[in-house]
């Protein structure tokens, strides 16, 4: 029997890995090695996703991961506090790692591989050696500088702490009572079981510079403010883009032969960041397909990112108001002005499907920046 070359995922991130997984479960017949350059796969982070954000199919696809679960969560502002009654997830990285591994042949996998380079019909790692696939998908993290695309960002630094009876039940998901620092600031807070608790600190920022030494005692002063005292387990690094506007055409050539999954390929929340939900629709998406080969996959993601980008117009927008019509202090105002919308159009917005009539009860009522400078914004 011929022997085929196998499908090459390069990446074992959030999407590089659901889609092997996607592809393990449902395609067995296709040839398949997931490479990454780190030592394990999903490297150190937290994902998380609204109740809204995913189908029955999808929350099928994530279910094996054990995501954490709670039934709301809260928002806090200076001038507003709210609990939402829609169902907040989060899933560790360690629990993507131990599905790979578990799922997937030791064959079809790779850890510790650096890439040197990625072409159509293979790659060749570092220090030599090739191999050769029907086709490659470059589904690794971003850089910094994406190419073709205006970005603010969303940072943070986040300490996972053994707290003994912490006494939080539910999810505060913004706390920006805090100091408004370097734009829009936010606490965030996950309590994983009675003596685990993450505490994030995140920036709305114009760069996506962080120092680790100030946030972490920021993290520590808010914590010991709520009596929150305890070992820290676990410590984690984001820098999310938000993304503005832009040229499609710039950031993803026509041209461009390689195929792309996950946040380099454009494929997140314009607004959040997030981007599990789109990382697990992708991969049921690829799972269907019939031709793997390199020119039939640049073109189906490239399509698939181009359907997103038309979709996220409106929020790019709001975008743009949050960072050109707002200061830096002020932008706290826009999101306590977004959260006196009904919970179910929250959850729209978080799931990236607003209908028209939502569109415009965002943009109703008295705007938290002054209208001139709204407008400009908007209209850019």
């Amino acid at each position: 029997m011929e022997r085929r070359d196998p499908l090459v995922i390069v990446g074992g991130g959030l999407a590089g890995a659901l889609a092997a997984l996607a592809l393990a479960e449902r395609r067995p017949e296709l040839p398949l090695l997931l490479v990454e350059g780190g030592e394990t796969f999903g490297g150190n982070h937290v994902w998380s996703y609204f109740d809204g954000d995913l189908d029955p199919d999808g929350a099928a696809v994530v279910a094996p991961l054990r995501p954490a679960r709670w039934p709301s969560h809260q928002v806090h502002f200076p001038n507003r506090v709210r609990n939402l009654g829609f169902g907040y997830n989060s899933i560790h990285s360690e629990n993507l790692d131990r599905l790979v591994r578990k799922r997937l042949d030791p064959k079809q996998y790779r850890v510790g591989t650096r890439i040197a380079s990625i072409g159509t019909e293979g790659i060749t790692v570092d220090g030599g050696g090739a191999v050769r696939a029907c086709g490659v998908i470059d589904a690794r993290g971003p850089s910094e500088k994406m190419p073709g695309l205006e970005l603010a960002w969303q940072k943070f630094v986040g300490i996972e702490l053994r707290s003994e009876a912490h006494g939080l039940a539910t999810p505060i998901i913004m706390d920006a009572t805090v100091e408004q620092i370097d734009g829009y600031r936010f606490l965030y807070s996950l309590p994983f079981s009675e003596d685990r608790l993450l505490i994030e600190d995140t920036y709305y920022s114009d760069t996506a510079k962080l120092n680790l030494g100030t946030i972490k005692r920021r993290i520590h002063d808010y914590a010991a403010s709520n009596g929150w005292n305890g070992e820290e387990i676990r410590e984690e690094i984001g820098v999310l883009p938000v993304l503005l506007d832009g040229d499609p055409d710039a950031f993803w050539p026509k041209e461009d032969p390689v195929p792309r999954l996950g946040i380099a390929g454009g494929f997140f929340h314009p607004t959040t960041g997030y981007s599990l939900p789109l990382a697990v629709s992708n991969a049921m998406a690829l799972a269907r397909l019939d031709d793997f080969s390199g020119p039939a996959l640049a073109r189906w993601t490239r399509s698939r990112f181009l359907d997103h980008w038309r979709a996220g117009r409106f929020f790019r927008a709001l975008n743009r108001m949050l960072f050109r019509a707002a200061k830096p202090h002020e932008r706290v105002r826009v999101f306590e002005h977004f959260y006196r919308l009904p919970d179910d159009m929250i959850g729209r917005f978080y799931a990236g499907r607003l209908s028209f009539a939502d569109k415009l009860r965002v943009l109703t009522g008295k705007p938290p920046v002054p209208v001139g400078r709204a407008l400009k914004a908007l209209a850019a």
